[in-house]
């Protein structure tokens, strides 16, 4: 009899990861399980390290994939630096720097480090892939799946056909996270109050936002993250 472990179910979805919608004029997505060997190369790398085992875990939804984060790693909340100072995945591209990537790996240091955290959470985005567009200015700049009502809607199905699947990996529903408490919060309530994914949410300020307006007091709200996952038992 065959069966497959968390990390297996994982990779398997990420290779097989693509949208076939129509998107907004202008919006680009990105697939970087598509579009960069490595991603997925690194990505498989870290799953099979610390989701070799058949062990639930609860769930932690972002916006989605950014640009120098997990658009590059193939890895939620982990940019090339991270990669190696916190996981010691050797990367050979370009280096990267996500501000949420550094919130995110403090934190993971102070619950007790990568193997403690991962054993017990599995992190990912509503929307599994990024999207990016041109600005004013012409530069391509990431682009969340709420900043358009277009876009949403575009890839409404798709969310809802990926969140399912990553459900049926192993996930405890009794009790999901959110990293954003505005538009983020908001949607995802709003889905699952229709599609029953979780029986309750519990939102955290983004580590975007935390680093961005809130860095000063970055201790408070890696506090209040470690006591937010507690709850799981």
């Amino acid at each position: 009899m065959s069966w497959k472990t968390f990390a297996d179910k994982i990779i398997e979805f990420n290779k097989e990861l693509h949208f076939s919608g129509i998107l907004p004029v202008g919006v680009k997505i990105m697939n970087p399980f598509r579009e960069s060997p490595e991603a997925l190369a690194i990505s498989s790398e870290f799953y099979r390290r610390y989701y070799n085992d058949t062990r639930p875990r609860h769930m932690i939804l972002g916006i989605n994939p950014g640009r120098f984060g997990s658009a590059v790693t193939g890895i939620p909340f982990t940019d090339t630096k991270r990669l190696e100072s916190e996981l010691q995945l050797p990367y050979s591209g370009k280096q990267t720097h996500e501000p949420s990537s550094v919130f995110v790996y403090d934190m993971i240091r102070a619950f007790g480090g990568p193997a403690a955290f991962y054993s017990r959470f599995f992190v990912h985005s509503i929307c599994p892939l990024g999207f990016t567009k041109t600005n004013a200015r012409g530069q391509e700049v990431n682009y969340n799946y709420y900043d358009d009502p277009l876009l949403t809607a575009a890839v409404y199905d798709f969310i809802v056909a990926t969140l399912k699947q990553q459900l049926s990996f192993g996930i405890s529903t009794n009790l999901g996270f959110c990293f954003g408490k505005g538009k983020n919060e908001k949607f995802l309530r709003k889905l699952n109050a229709k599609e029953n994914f979780f029986q309750e949410i519990i939102a955290l300020e983004h580590p975007r936002f935390i680093m961005q307006y809130k860095a000063k007091t970055k201790e408070v709200y890696i506090d209040k993250y470690l006591q937010a996952f507690q709850q799981v038992g």
